[in-house]
């Protein structure tokens, strides 16, 4: 059981909840799992950031981290986040064009296998 990271499939992808305070502690301890997660190729993942109340550098490593991986295998991530404090964060560290966060789940999966 992990306290920070819920998964769960729909619509054929795999959807990554985080929740909490992402921070060195808690990237710790989700960054096996994502790793897991992101090891073989995939149609694609989601992330929904919507329960994250905190993220800081080392959180933001682990997301940067997870893209790369999910790219490196030829699949797709999709970023969910409405939240202003954390769109804020994305925008301060220029991570907002990587990322482009959609603010809904259903949004995230209706773009994977969109080009």
């Amino acid at each position: 059981m992990n306290p920070y990271l819920r998964t769960y499939t729909s619509d054929g992808c795999v959807v990554v909840e985080l929740s909490g305070e992402i921070d060195i502690v808690a990237a710790m301890a989700i960054t096996p799992p994502l790793d897991a997660l992101t090891r073989a190729p995939g149609p694609g993942l989601v992330v929904d950031l919507g329960p994250v109340d905190f993220i800081d550098c080392s959180g933001l490593t682990v997301l940067c981290r997870v893209r790369g991986r999910v790219h490196a295998h030829g699949g797709q991530v999709q970023f969910v986040c409405a939240r202003p404090p954390t769109l804020r964060i994305l925008r301060a560290t220029g991570l907002m064009r990587a990322f482009r966060p959609v603010p809904s789940v259903d949004e995230a999966l209706a773009r994977i296998g969109r080009p």
